[in-house]
């Protein structure tokens, strides 16, 4: 079974998860840390407790915020897991490709494609109407 575990300075997590859940229905699964929230600065005791609740037959895909940041520099030796995907940066359009992703799609490739459509879904539109316009 996927799990999910959006992690992120602040609160954010919250949001992307409502987000989320707006868009394609309650999701089970899924679990949110929010660093720095009301002195949470040391996030290693919830990602523990999270991947307590990860069996060995299960995969846990992890959506960070920042590359280098704290937060996933927080959960980098938990990626040598053979069952541990992280993936930062993330936006909304790949977390929507990702939990929508078929569940017989090895879990690699799913997230390789879901970020290559991610990275289409960021677009300078100012830019794209002026030259459709030409």
């Amino acid at each position: 079974m996927r799990k999910y575990l959006i992690a992120t300075h602040g609160t954010f997590s919250a949001g992307v998860k409502s987000s989320l859940e707006m868009i394609i229905g309650v999701t089970e699964n899924v679990f949110i840390i929010q660093a720095y929230v009301d002195g949470n600065t040391v996030i290693e005791n919830e990602i523990k407790a999270i991947l307590a609740r990860i069996g060995n037959e299960d995969e846990l895909i992890v959506f960070s915020d920042i590359l280098g940041g704290s937060v996933t520099n927080q959960l980098l030796h938990h990626s040598m897991q053979p069952n541990v995907h992280i993936i930062s940066g993330f936006n909304l359009p790949l977390l929507i490709d990702v939990f929508l992703g078929d569940a017989d799609t090895p879990v690699n490739e799913l997230i390789e494609n879901a970020i290559i459509n991610a990275k289409e879904q960021m677009v300078y539109v100012n830019k794209l109407i002026n030259s459709e316009s030409k």
